[in-house]
């Protein structure tokens, strides 16, 4: 089996966590599409990260698609948050 480790940066509300969201439903991880505006995704689960709209903290879902491991890891956007970015690629 393989693993792919798969991070998504860019900057504050480029659409890393609805990239995120649509990569899970897409590979059939969640039966619905889960949403930033409506607090319903996958990745944004602290009630800060849900009440600003924001990633604040870096989210890692597992999932598989045939013989590959997919490890999707959605990063903040924020320069706040920098410190959370870094910690993610040293696994990159």
């Amino acid at each position: 089996m393989r693993i792919v480790n798969l991070g998504i940066l860019a900057h504050v509300d480029a659409g890393k966590t609805s990239l995120s969201e649509r990569l899970l439903f897409n590979a059939g991880v969640t039966d619905e599409l889960g949403s930033v505006d409506a607090g319903s995704t996958q990745t944004d689960t602290l009630a800060l990260e849900r009440q600003r709209g924001i990633t604040i903290k870096s989210a890692v879902v597992s999932f598989a698609i045939d013989d590959v491991t997919v490890n999707l890891i959605d990063t903040p956007g924020h320069p706040d948050f920098i410190a959370e970015v870094e910690r993610v690629l040293s696994v990159l």
